[in-house]
């Protein structure tokens, strides 16, 4: 009886010490999941690329985890499936929990994967870098307009971009950037001067007619990473002659002045691609949200009139968004749940990549259906007793679907 317990015990000592450690078995999961946006430059709060850095946040990293906060991910799982799932698996949760539980131990280094090596500064191949001339001076207080800064691109031929990134200097009150690319000719905002910020008396949205000649290129808000457009074979289409324009969100911290100098990065490729990548989008603004009222509903619609392959799906609300479902009808009658996101969360502005291009045809419908809370229990709720429409302020409201698709180059 003594040998068989000596045994035993031996045994759970090894088992101990074979628990999970930060080099092992934790740092490979931030390496995979986490450490595109803790890192320096980018937006989490705190590094996560060596045990030193991690070890001080155990507690709460444990806490983010374990609520499925972190990483951040809204879509629920039993609709889609998506290329840049950000869930924990189950082992990897329970192994992150584990280590927490134990200690938080280093273990061995020799056990620690190579480093990512991680490009500080971009993540693409930035052939061509566009910024503004000068830093934006964002006040510790206020509510700002938005602003808009042209920026010729010189470009004296079309190019084709695989891939584009939009850098703000000072994340931190950059509510969203978003690129335009405006045409030779178009009329979009002809009194602003390059380089020179410019208010307009009304704010370009999703569906803004004076602006449906111009195109999305790339945004930046938090959750966005870089947006690539080499899908089947397809990229993205400037002309000779084309401006980007910057629309530029501003949100002060309310604690210190900064000032910001956005770039823009675009990858560029020599070779004509077989599709076009371009964007559409399902908008809606003829509603009013009463006062507090917990779950209201509005819809928005979009019929393709040529047939597409839909890459991506974004949906975009302020702070009282509550959900938001995209279902597809096809010519056929028949029907499919696409993406719902049953808990949005503003603050993160996530683009859901479908695995596989889903070819859309002709005529196919795309309805969303989305519900706010404008009660007294959204703890985002700026105002409980507004009477709130569509409008660019986080403290107005959005209901816009914004889609990647691929069609063909003519």
């Amino acid at each position: 009886m003594r040998m068989r317990w000596l045994i035993t015990g031996l045994w759970l000592g090894s088992a101990a010490l074979a628990g999970p450690t930060f080099n092992r078995d934790i740092l490979p999961i931030f390496q995979k999941n986490c450490q595109t946006c803790h890192r320096p430059g980018e937006i989490g709060p705190m590094p996560l690329l060596t045990y030193k850095e991690t070890r001080p946040w155990a507690k709460a990293i444990k806490a983010e985890v374990a609520t499925g906060k972190m990483p951040p991910w809204f879509a629920d799982p039993r609709y889609g499936n998506f290329a840049n799932d950000r869930r924990l698996s189950a082992e990897d949760i329970h192994q992150i929990l584990s280590w927490v539980d134990a200690g938080a131990p280093e273990g061995d280094p020799k056990d620690r994967p190579a480093p990512v090596v991680w490009k500080y500064g971009w993540n693409i191949r930035a052939d061509e870098i566009f910024q503004m001339p000068d830093p934006f001076p964002v006040p510790a207080k206020g509510i700002l307009d938005y602003i808009y800064i042209v920026i010729p691109t010189g470009f004296t031929k079309d190019v084709w971009v695989t891939a584009a990134e939009v850098r703000p200097s000072a994340p931190s009150v950059v509510h969203h950037v978003v690129a335009f690319v405006r045409p030779p000719g178009s009329q979009w905002m002809k009194e602003a001067k390059p380089f020179v910020p410019y208010i307009p008396l009304t704010p370009t949205t999703a569906n803004d007619p004076q602006a449906m000649s111009n195109e999305y290129l790339a945004a930046y808000s938090p959750g966005n990473q870089t947006e690539k457009f080499d899908i089947d074979h397809s990229a993205r289409l400037i002309r000779a002659g084309s401006d980007i324009i910057l629309q530029l969100h501003y949100t002060p911290n309310g604690k210190t002045a900064m000032a910001d100098q956005t770039k823009v990065g675009l990858t560029l490729t020599e070779e004509a691609p077989a599709k076009r990548f371009m964007d559409a989008v399902a908008s809606s603004s003829n509603w009013t949200i009463p006062p507090g009222d917990p779950n209201y509903e509005a819809h928005a619609k979009l019929t393709f009139g040529d047939p597409v392959e839909l890459v991506s799906l974004q949906p975009h609300m302020h702070l009282r968004g509550k959900d938001m479902t995209i279902r597809v009808i096809y010519p056929s009658g028949e029907s499919e749940i696409l993406l719902s996101v049953p808990h949005y969360d503003f603050h993160w502005q996530i683009m859901y990549y479908l695995k596989k291009p889903l070819m859309l045809p002709r005529g196919t419908r795309v309805e969303v259906t989305a519900h706010w809370d404008n009660s007294a229990s959204n703890l985002q709720n700026p105002d409980p007793t507004a009477t709130v429409r569509y409008g660019v302020q986080s403290t107005d409201e959005m209901l816009n679907l914004a889609m990647d698709v691929v069609v063909d180059p003519d």
